[in-house]
């Protein structure tokens, strides 16, 4: 019996130090069943589609058949091309592509028909509304459509915060996660927050668990322009920053010595309880 209480205590001081340093939870999707090999989530967002919104900045070309390219011409915005002056020359550089914006009423000033509303309409929908228009003057144009403008921004406890350009149709939380090299050690996995702003200025919060699954079933899985996302960091994370490096040096080594102080005083009381015996 007095053995036992021995060993006893010369196991709980590395019992409880070890218990100290066990890491926090990092792992994404934990109701996941791991044993299952394949599994199917429904996805509520997947018929999701890119929305025109105020001051987006829109590239619209059209096309049609070669015998109608003067009529086309008078839809496309020309190429711009710069002139740097020189010692003696001009050197001319790349051209650029010219955008439409859509004004603070959700409207384009395009040519010929003049004011189109587009604000609030999908892309397909967008591009449906431009090619009825365009069909007045061209027969079966194509009509092709892409938002220029679209960007989003993450922040906080990421390995490289800041704004990310968007190329692609669609573009979810973890697509952002992802460009921002994901999160550092200290971030609140559970707690990831969204901010979007809507067309009439209201502003929308959204909390996401990355750990959990149903972040897929989300109505806010897909981002839409200038949507923002923030990584809370960790209370440890919060302390570190409240306390500073040379405290928090201090406080490690305080508590080294404070483990190494209880270890040695745990050891020795064992050692004298077996002398005893």
């Amino acid at each position: 019996m007095k053995r036992k209480k021995t060993l006893l205590i010369l196991i709980s001081p590395v019992f409880f130090f070890s218990c100290m340093t066990v890491p926090k939870n990092i792992v994404y999707f934990q109701d996941l069943d791991k044993n299952e090999k394949y599994l199917q989530i429904e996805n509520t967002s997947a018929t999701y589609e890119q929305v025109v919104k105020k001051h987006d900045e829109l590239l619209i070309t059209v096309s049609a058949p070669v015998l109608d390219q003067i009529k086309v011409a008078q839809f496309n915005l020309p190429l711009t091309s710069y002139l740097t002056p020189g010692e003696e020359t001009m050197i001319q550089q790349t051209p650029s592509v010219q955008t439409y914006v859509v004004d603070h009423e959700g409207a384009i000033n395009y040519p010929v028909i003049g004011r189109i509303p587009l604000a609030g309409l999908t892309k397909s929908q967008a591009t449906e509304k431009l090619k009825s228009l365009v069909s007045d003057y061209i027969d079966d144009p194509v009509i092709t459509l892409k938002i220029m403008s679209f960007q989003v921004t993450v922040l906080g406890e990421v390995q490289k915060p800041g704004t990310i350009k968007v190329n692609q149709e669609k573009f979810t939380i973890l697509d952002a996660i992802g460009a921002a090299n994901d999160l550092t050690i200290y971030g609140e996995r559970n707690n990831v927050l969204l901010i979007r702003e809507n067309d009439d200025g209201n502003k929308i919060f959204v909390r996401f668990d990355l750990t959990q699954s149903d972040l897929f079933s989300s109505p806010y899985y897909y981002l839409q322009q200038n949507d923002k996302i923030v990584v809370e960091p960790s209370k440890t994370r919060q302390i570190d920053s409240k306390y500073g490096i040379a405290d928090n040096y201090k406080l490690s080594i305080f508590s080294m010595v404070f483990s190494a102080l209880s270890i040695i005083a745990s050891t020795t009381v064992a050692i004298i309880s077996i002398k005893k015996n």
